[in-house]
């Protein structure tokens, strides 16, 4: 018996050993590994093999930034065990670091979760990229604002594939971006994250954002390109017009204008773009949190609007369900809520969805509902090819980013984004060669500023305008420089210091506006010293003024006499009002990248044309908001008898509604002249197209990139529609003297309403379409007649 107990043992163990290796080997055999299989058969082959703790890790999310490493550079076997505890998690948080410390994270992270957990589920690494990855050593483009004002879609294009190449090198599969936001209240602290106040723009650059960092829509409709990313789409829905302009505010509007203006862009990037991800808003709508309402999430978004992609909550907007609006009792019932509106992940940790196990076997809520969530986001994992392409981290990715093309297209991206607002007896662009000295004052002048959600201030990592004023001078005429104020706070010390830099100078660029903070968020925010952070997510304002004492300064330059080039770096429209009276030139830049200084400098010496436009409308006053370009026909009052101080009138007593300056204004060292505007067919059918061609010339001696906006007005409507209606645009560069011939096709569909029973139609009827430089400036118009 001692003899045989050896023996059986032994034999007992290649019995075993065979059993084993069959099981190892069957993991890998599983379909879901599989990548000849279609996405549907490997998510349903992978859903029945999960435990219910299994799946609802994957509504889950954890963060890269715990992760440690060791003497020699390797990230520690005890700091993965201890944040994964060898289970599976649906998406990781790309931390905000250097991009070689990501990519270690990334690949350690990578390997941890397809090696050690029972199934080998890979996470999606998710990483904000609104104007650039949100990581040391990547590209910094100019914040979203400014990329609008380029009205050059096609740059935009470029510049999400750039930021797609970049991030993916360290390990991300998906951005957080872009925002669909209406920029419609400047009050609005992230209005600076929007691309404009227009529903049609919004989308058009929108779209071509998500193209560039995801891939062409024919393809990403069954999997993700390499070197892409995966997008989302934000915030669903009307979160940029809370009552007061505050942050997390309520919204109350009804379905004809949540459908006209807030959701048209969704629907466009959902149905022309593909987007794989939707990340729902903070706000609550019509009195339901958006992160608990089911007719907006289900009901319109997946049925109505088409989405197929994975609902990504918004950081704490769960919890806040509970917490925030107080519609929920407790961190179960707020499961409830979320998961049965169609959230299918909880970020950035679990308020709620730990408590969906008890909940299920409980009965109280439908497992169903957890598959349905868990299917969503593993079908965005496939199509991504997490599965199929293990993470491999380079040598060193910052020698693979920032590239000389990055840098040239972060600077083409901040010379086309520039306004020229004002410009009075063409004292731009100034006359280098007859120059002899310049004053360059402000408090943004020797500053870097690049807006909301960027990883930094340092001025080593991008260009002041001082800096870029001195390097364009090469020593050839003087550069006296005084700060002359802080952006915030009442200190007016140092302005006798720039009254006399300004006094002894031939001209003054004079650079005001904001700031933003640092990686701003909830709960997150660095600031430089001295500066309170004016705008960004949760800095809203009451007024729309300079801020600080930066009135003072402005006011006590002019009075010196000299001319002055008022240059606003900044995140929003302000209402400039005296200054556009007194100043002979002002420019806009808002935040315009880590290119910036260099790009301003171009523009004041007549090295670029400028050729951004607004995107928003300027209001005279925060007491004028909302103002903008599309309004009703009673949208400006009843009377036409604006006032004034010194004149009282009638809608505004002391004031007229109409804007400071309107959108689509933008000034251009050259002039254009636009003819002969043709329709193809002035009368159309319903399931046609409006074919529009003109011709426009270049009247002067210098080349210029020229918007030109077509809008469109529905002459007589069963339901009140707005008085113009931008449907097209395009951005052609013209050299002097030339005529260029411009086409536009138009769908027919694109002049409809939603008429009494909510319903979207195309009603017969004349329609005028107007062609201008601004919203107006209409040079041309023609009137249409569809059948």
């Amino acid at each position: 018996m001692k003899i045989m107990k050896p023996i059986l043992t032994v034999l007992l163990y290649f019995l075993i050993l065979p059993s084993c290796n069959a099981q190892k080997n069957n993991k890998q055999q599983f379909p879901y590994k599989d990548s000849s299989l279609s996405v549907e058969t490997r998510v349903n082959d992978l859903l029945e093999r999960m435990t219910l703790e299994e799946k609802i890790s994957q509504m889950n999310m954890l963060s890269l930034k715990h992760l440690k490493f060791d003497k020699k550079g390797k990230v520690t076997q005890k700091s993965l065990d201890s944040l994964f505890k060898g289970g599976s998690i649906g998406t990781l948080e790309s931390p905000f670091i250097g991009v070689d410390e990501i990519s270690k994270f990334s690949e350690a992270a990578d390997n941890y979760l397809r090696n050690n957990t029972r199934l080998g589920i890979p996470a999606i690494q998710i990483a904000e990229c609104l104007h650039g990855q949100l990581a040391f050593g990547a590209t910094i483009f100019p914040q979203t604002i400014g990329q609008g004002s380029t009205w050059n879609p096609d740059l935009i294009e470029k510049m999400g594939a750039t930021i797609a190449q970049e991030a993916s090198l360290s390990g991300v599969d998906q951005a957080l971006s872009p925002i669909f936001d209406l920029a419609r209240d400047p009050r609005f602290g992230r209005a600076e994250e929007s691309f404009g106040e227009d529903p049609y723009l919004v989308s058009e650059m929108g779209k071509a954002f998500v193209i560039g960092m995801q891939g062409d829509p024919s393809i990403t409709k069954t999997h993700i390109p390499d070197g892409k990313l995966m997008c989302t789409a934000k915030h669903y829905v009307a979160y940029s017009t809370p009552f007061a302009g505050i942050n997390l505010g309520p919204n109350n509007l009804g379905p004809r204008e949540l459908r006209n203006l807030h959701m048209y862009p969704f629907k466009k990037v959902i149905q022309e773009a593909n987007i794989y991800s939707l990340m729902p808003a903070y706000n609550e709508v019509n009195g339901i949190p958006m992160h608990a309402n089911k007719y907006l999430m289900k009901d319109v978004l997946r049925d109505e609007l088409g989405f197929k992609g994975y609902v990504f909550s918004d950081y704490e907007a769960i919890a806040m369900l509970n917490y925030f609006h107080k519609v929920t009792k407790d961190a179960a019932a707020t499961a409830i809520s979320a998961l049965e509106a169609g959230v299918d992940l909880e970020a950035p940790k679990s308020f709620a969805y730990s408590e969906l196990p008890n909940l299920i076997q409980t009965g109280k809520v439908d497992i169903a509902l957890i598959d349905q969530a868990v299917s969503n986001i593993l079908t965005a994992k496939f199509k991504a090819g997490l599965f199929d392409k293990p993470f491999k981290a380079p040598k060193k990715v910052s020698t693979l980013i920032h590239t000389k093309e990055a840098i040239n297209l972060a600077s083409e991206i901040a010379e086309e984004s520039i306004i020229l607002l004002k410009n009075e007896n063409s004292l731009l662009p100034i006359n280098s060669n007859t120059l002899k000295s310049i004053a360059v004052i402000g408090p943004n002048a020797d500053q870097v500023q690049y807006g909301d959600y960027s990883y930094t201030k340092d001025n080593k990592s991008g260009t002041t305008i001082l800096d870029g004023i001195k390097q364009y001078a090469n020593n050839k005429f003087e550069v006296n420089y005084e700060k002359g104020c802080n952006i915030t706070g009442f200190d007016k010390s140092n302005i006798p210091a720039a009254v006399k830099a300004a006094e002894k100078s031939d001209v003054v660029v004079l650079v005001i506006g904001g700031t933003s903070s640092v990686l701003s968020g909830i709960g997150w925010g660095k600031d430089i010293p001295g500066d309170y952070p004016t705008s960004g997510e949760g800095f809203d304002r009451a007024s729309l003024t300079p801020p600080g004492v930066q009135p003072e300064l402005i006011e006590a330059i002019h009075n010196t006499g000299k001319p002055i080039v008022l240059v606003m770096v900044h995140g929003r429209a302000y209402s400039i009002a005296w200054e556009k009276e007194h100043l002979p030139a002002i420019v806009e830049a808002w935040y315009p990248g880590e290119q910036g200084g260099n790009a301003v400098a171009k523009v004041l010496f007549g090295d670029v044309n400028p050729s951004g436009k607004l995107t928003v409308s300027v209001p005279k006053s925060a007491g004028h908001v909302p103002v903008f370009y599309n309004y009703k026909p009673s949208g400006r009052g009843f009377y036409r008898q604006p006032g004034s101080p010194e004149k009282p009138g009638r809608d505004y007593v002391f004031s007229s509604p109409d804007p400071l300056f309107p959108f689509g204004h933008g000034l251009s060292y050259t002039s254009f002249e636009y003819s002969d505007l043709q329709v193809e067919n002035t009368k159309l059918n319903m399931d046609g197209v409006v074919k529009i061609s003109l011709k426009v010339r270049n009247t002067g001696k210098v080349v210029g990139k020229e918007v030109v906006q077509v809008y469109f007005n529905d002459i007589l409507s069963s339901v009140t529609t707005p008085v113009k209606n931008l449907k097209a645009f395009k951005k052609v560069e013209i050299n002097p003297s030339e005529i260029t011939t411009i086409n536009f096709t138009i769908p027919i569909s694109e002049f409809g309403l939603w008429d009494e029973d909510m319903k979207y139609i195309v009603e017969p009827g004349e329609f005028k379409i107007m062609i201008g430089s601004s919203a107006e400036d209409i040079r041309l118009s023609k009137t249409i007649t569809i059948d």
